[in-house]
């Protein structure tokens, strides 16, 4: 191995327990290449918050030309990460299939800047074009367990996009402080349960990567 790489996989190492720290909560039981191989081989469902998005609306100088409704958007930050995300997907072969969206502009930004399949979108994944309001009478959040405990189709992954409520809603001990585009991730039982077996920030799948490659040389 030569000095660049040697000093590639340091720093890799050196940002590892930031990433390990982050699988670790919650009582996660997969963490680092234990957790990319799984995700590898499917079987699990990735369940995120979008990627950062200003609480503010754009006006008209800051809308991106699609947003016609001119909703809340991703800024740089989160457009950045997203795309981020889906080339760290790439690299560590997840194979993703089904995408399940809410509506809103920002979770749609999201799945096609991270070039996810086609996703198809739900209104109960939505926010009731209310923003950030609770659904008091649960209904929303049994919708989404009840997706979340759904096996994938055979050797894929499926990815939920969707607002902290929502998730909040059917997995508040989960959910706890989940930040913009962190994702919970279950491994359905296929009996109509699923276990929470890792918690990973949107910023830390690049790192994942970098680390998949670095051991596997």
């Amino acid at each position: 191995m030569n000095a660049a790489a040697t000093s590639g996989s340091r720093l890799v190492l050196a940002m590892l327990p930031a990433v390990v720290v982050c699988l670790a909560a919650a009582g996660s039981l997969l963490g680092g290449k234990q957790l990319t191989v799984a995700l590898e081989r499917g079987g699990y469902v990735i369940l995120m918050r979008h990627a950062n998005s200003p609480r503010e609306l754009p006006d008209a100088a800051q809308s991106e030309p699609d947003n016609v409704k001119r909703e809340r958007q991703l800024d740089a930050a989160g457009r950045a990460s997203a795309r981020a995300m889906g080339d760290a997907f790439r690299r560590l072969r997840v194979p993703v299939g089904e995408v399940l969206s809410s509506p809103t502009y920002r979770a749609l930004e999201t799945a096609r800047l991270a070039q996810l399949p086609a996703p198809q979108t739900f209104q109960q994944l939505g926010d009731a074009g209310m923003s950030m309001i609770p659904d008091a009478a649960g209904a929303r959040g049994g919708w989404l367990r009840a997706q979340v405990a759904k096996p994938p189709k055979p050797s894929t992954d499926t990815v939920i996009i969707t607002h902290y409520p929502n998730i909040h809603e059917a997995f508040p001990k989960d959910a706890e402080n989940l930040a913009e585009g962190e994702a919970l991730i279950y491994r359905p039982d296929g009996r109509g349960a699923a276990a929470l077996v890792a918690r990973v920030k949107i910023e830390d799948w690049p790192i994942l990567a970098s680390l998949s490659m670095s051991s596997s040389h």
